[in-house]
């Protein structure tokens, strides 16, 4: 925690005085252009990994960049998806998995999960991905099946997007478009999805997913 709190006080000290500009301009309001949904682990940090600037992002963290399908039921990801979309107006959400995702591995061994329910329940939203990644190739295993499973999730997650209506809405009008991506920590890489070839790829000029 000392590590934590020299960091508030050298950013109050060294960083903030520099970028006063800016953040005088954001005290009175954002108007991000992109909502990201990402994992909560703590290896990944949307602003260094995109260098985007604060108010560049609005960003909803849970472990396993999970999108619940929408329901009746009000949640803390389905109110902030229909802020950013409806309120800030965002026009392009991005889910972006990762490699070695500690959540991604208990969706694959369910029974590791037996002391950890809420967890387990929390998964039950990634069955799918598991489901079709051994389908497609019942062979896999280990890291590769891990891989799978991770690109299948976010395949999963942004069709569980379009249930929620002001998404659905928004990609009816054109007004917004889905990525997928998963950042390959140990190469410092973010592979998208490409609907043309059905595959994860190094981002160059990616397009939108729908």
């Amino acid at each position: 925690m000392d590590k934590i709190v020299d960091g508030v006080l050298k950013f109050k000290s060294e960083v903030f005085p520099g970028r006063k500009d800016l953040f005088n301009d954001l005290a009175s309001g954002q108007s991000p252009e992109v909502l990201m949904i990402t994992c909560a682990d703590s290896r990944i940090d949307p602003g260094m990994i995109t260098q985007a600037e604060p108010g560049d992002l609005f960003i909803c963290r849970n472990a396993g960049n999970i999108v619940p399908p929408h329901s009746n039921h009000t949640g803390g990801n389905t109110a902030s998806i229909e802020f950013a979309v409806a309120v800030l107006g965002v026009t392009d959400i991005v889910v972006c998995g990762h490699t070695d995702c500690g959540a991604m591995k208990g969706a694959i061994n369910p029974e590791a999960l037996t002391e950890l329910p809420h967890v387990s329940n929390w998964l039950a939203h990634s069955k799918a991905a598991v489901a079709v990644a051994k389908r497609k190739n019942p062979s896999l295993d280990g890291k590769d099946l891990l891989k799978a499973v991770t690109e299948e999730n976010v395949l999963l997650q942004l069709q569980h997007l379009k249930t929620h209506p002001v998404v659905a809405a928004g990609l009816a009008e054109g007004k917004i478009r889905l990525h997928g991506w998963v950042y390959d920590i140990g190469h410092g890489e973010i592979l998208a999805y490409d609907a043309g070839t059905d595959s994860f790829a190094p981002l160059a000029g990616e397009q939108a997913v729908a």
